[in-house]
């Protein structure tokens, strides 16, 4: 199947895409909310709850605007490379995470999204009062996985 087939098929199919499916999708984190399905031997994830997707959604726009110093990017409309949306994903979760259980260390999985993100706004009220300085250096301090370098380089 080439691209833009591809690209038609999961818009049709997947009418409620999650915000953090390149997360999922590596197994950096895990959602209750989120649903796997295949297209031609690709994967996707879909968002099982309207409102939930709208949550995680801003919570992206916040997270992005506030790691662009982060990131090395003044652009804040289009689309990030993979490496630093992972970042922003998966650091700015972990983030969050730390901020909730600052005595605990900063778990490598985050587990459930959707429980991360209600348990960050009854911490802290709003997602707009979350502590961003300690979610930033989580996005700062995260690590995707290293290239592997093939043909004896």
């Amino acid at each position: 199947m080439d691209n833009d087939a591809f690209r038609s098929t999961y818009r049709a199919v997947n009418e409620r895409f999650c915000p953090y499916e390149k997360s999922i999708l590596t197994n950096s984190c895990g959602c209750a909310l989120a649903r796997k399905f295949c297209i031609a031997e690709r994967e996707g994830v879909q968002c099982s709850d309207e409102a939930a997707q709208t949550t995680c959604l801003h919570l992206l726009d916040l997270l992005r605007q506030q790691a662009r110093f982060a990131l090395k990017s003044t652009d804040t409309q289009s689309a990030l490379p993979h490496a630093k949306a992972m970042r922003v994903q998966v650091g700015g979760l972990r983030g969050i995470r730390a901020a909730l259980a600052p005595e605990q260390p900063v778990p490598s999985h985050v587990d459930d999204i959707r429980a991360t993100i209600l348990a960050a706004i009854e911490a802290f009220g709003s997602l707009e009062q979350l502590p961003f300085q300690l979610v930033m250096q989580q996005i700062a301090a995260y690590q995707g996985r290293k290239r592997i370098r093939r043909g004896g380089k």
